[in-house]
C-alpha cells in the first residue's frame, strides 16, 4: 500500500479592486467590464476571486491609488476573511504599492501588469519566451526595488512571484541592470536567428493570425493546418509563435499563430516580444480573429486594430474572421418594447449587415470548434494568397493547373 498522499494545491483567495476614473473617461460600466477580464486573468493565474471592490474617483489618490475609506474597507475584509491576494486593475506606482502593502500588513498586492507578467512566466515554454518574460519582469521590478525584497522573503511562492522572484533577484540595482543588459543581448541574438529563419522560408506568402487573447486563434490554426497547437480556454494559452506550411488548392503559404493581444498590455511585454510580433509586421496577409460571442467584441476589435496600427506602417490585406458563431446569443426585443435598442438586442444577421457595410466583403463568420463555414474562409484566403503568389512567382505554371479537392 502506498504511503504517498497527493493533495491538490488550493487556489489563492483574491479580491479585485477597480476604480472608475473620471479623468480618463472610464465609466462605471466600463470599469465593470475591465474587472470581468481581470477576474479571468486571476483565474488563469490560479486564483479564486471572492470579492470585488470598486470606487469612483476623479483621479487616483497619489499615495494609495484608492481613497482612505475604501482602503480601510479593503483592509477589514482582508483580515476578516483571510485573503491571500489583492489585485488592482491599474498599474500601481512603487510608492502606492509600498503604502498599500504597509496598510494591509504585508499581504500580497499585485497590479494588472504584475498579474499579466506572472501568467506569461507560467506559460513561457521556449528559451526565447522565457528570456522575453524575464526581461519584462526585471524592467517592471527595477523601479520597485525599494521595499520589494523583504516582501519577497515573506512570501514563498504563489501568484506574482514566479520567474526571477524568489531566489535570483538581488537588491543591488547594478546587478539587475546587468541582467537586463545580458537578456537584451540574448534576445538580439535570438532575433537575428529568427530573421535568418524567416529568410530561409523563401518567398512564400505569409499569413498571420492575430486577435484578442482567447478568441480561438490556436483552434483555427489546428483546423487549417491539420496540426495540434496547444489550445485552451484561458488567456494567453500560447506565447510562442507557431508557423505551419499550408496549401489551399494549389497555393502554398505559411500560417503563423501569434500571441493574443489584451487591453492595457504592459509596454515592457510589447518591447520584449519584438521578435514574436515581427511575424505580424512581416506578414503579407492578416487574419484578424474575433470572438463574436463576447459581449465586448467590438471593443476588442478596436484594441487589436490600435495595436496593429502601431506595429504595421502600411495596411495589409485583412480578413476579419468572426469566430464562435455557435456560442452567439442575443435578446430579441418585443414588438411593443419602445426602449432603445442595445448591443445585446442585435441578431447575428444584424451584425453581419453592420460589419459588411464597414468592411466590405472581407468578413467571414465561422465556428472553428464546430467547423462551420470553414470552406468560405478558405475560399477568401485562397483568392488573396493566390494574387500575391502570382505576382511573386509570375512564371509558376502550377497555379493555373486544374485542381480537385480530395
Amino acid at each position: 500500500m502506498s504511503n504517498y498522499f497527493y493533495t491538490k494545491k488550493e487556489a489563492e483567495k483574491a479580491i479585485l479592486v477597480g476604480v472608475a476614473l473620471q479623468s480618463e473617461n472610464i465609466s462605471y460600466d466600463t470599469m465593470c467590464e475591465y474587472l470581468d477580464e481581470l477576474a479571468f486573468l486571476a483565474e488563469t493565474a490560479g486564483a479564486e476571486t471572492v470579492k470585488i471592490f470598486t470606487q469612483n474617483l476623479d483621479k487616483p489618490v497619489t499615495a494609495t491609488f484608492v481613497g482612505k475609506g475604501k482602503l480601510e474597507e479593503i483592509k477589514n475584509y482582508v483580515e476578516e476573511n483571510d485573503i491571500d491576494l489583492i489585485i488592482f486593475d491599474d498599474e500601481l506606482s512603487p510608492t502606492q504599492l509600498r503604502n498599500i502593502e504597509r496598510e494591509l500588513k504585508g499581504r500580497k498586492v499585485l497590479d494588472r501588469t504584475n498579474l499579466i507578467l506572472d501568467i506569461f512566466a507560467k506559460r513561457a515554454r521556449t528559451a526565447e519566451a522565457r528570456a522575453q518574460v524575464e526581461l519584462a519582469q526585471y524592467q517592471y521590478l527595477l523601479p520597485r526595488l525599494t521595499g520589494m525584497w523583504t516582501h519577497l522573503e515573506r512570501q514563498k511562492g504563489g501568484i506574482g512571484l514566479r520567474g526571477p522572484g524568489e531566489t535570483e533577484i538581488e537588491t543591488d540595482r547594478r546587478i539587475i541592470r546587468d541582467k537586463i543588459t545580458r537578456l537584451k543581448e540574448q534576445l538580439e541574438k535570438i532575433d537575428k536567428q529568427m530573421v535568418t529563419q524567416r529568410k530561409n522560408r523563401g518567398k512564400l506568402v505569409r499569413v498571420a493570425l492575430v486577435g484578442y487573447t482567447n478568441v480561438g486563434k490556436s483552434t483555427l490554426m489546428n483546423l487549417l493546418s491539420k496540426s495540434e497547437v496547444f489550445a485552451e480556454n484561458k488567456l494567453f494559452a500560447t506565447l510562442d509563435t507557431t508557423v505551419r506550411k499550408i496549401a489551399i488548392k494549389n497555393v502554398p503559404f505559411l500560417l503563423a499563430d501569434t500571441v493574443g493581444f489584451i487591453r492595457k498590455l504592459p509596454h515592457h511585454l510589447v518591447e520584449s516580444f519584438k521578435s514574436t510580433l515581427d511575424e505580424v509586421r512581416e506578414a503579407d496577409v492578416i487574419l484578424h480573429v474575433v470572438d463574436i460571442s463576447h459581449p465586448q467584441f467590438e471593443d476588442q476589435v478596436r484594441i487589436v486594430n490600435e495595436t496593429l496600427s502601431e506595429l504595421i506602417d502600411t495596411p495589409k490585406p485583412t480578413i476579419t474572421v468572426f469566430n464562435k458563431i455557435d456560442a452567439f446569443t442575443y435578446t430579441k426585443k418585443d414588438e411593443d418594447d419602445l426602449t432603445p435598442i442595445e448591443r445585446k438586442n442585435y441578431s447575428l444577421d444584424d451584425l453581419k449587415q453592420m460589419w459588411m457595410s464597414k468592411q466590405g466583403e472581407e468578413t467571414v463568420y465561422i465556428s472553428a470548434k464546430g467547423k462551420e463555414n470553414i470552406d468560405e474562409l478558405k475560399e477568401k484566403l485562397y483568392d488573396i494568397v493566390k494574387d500575391i503568389h502570382s505576382a511573386r512567382f509570375p512564371f509558376n505554371d502550377f497555379l493555373y493547373q486544374e485542381y480537385e479537392e480530395e
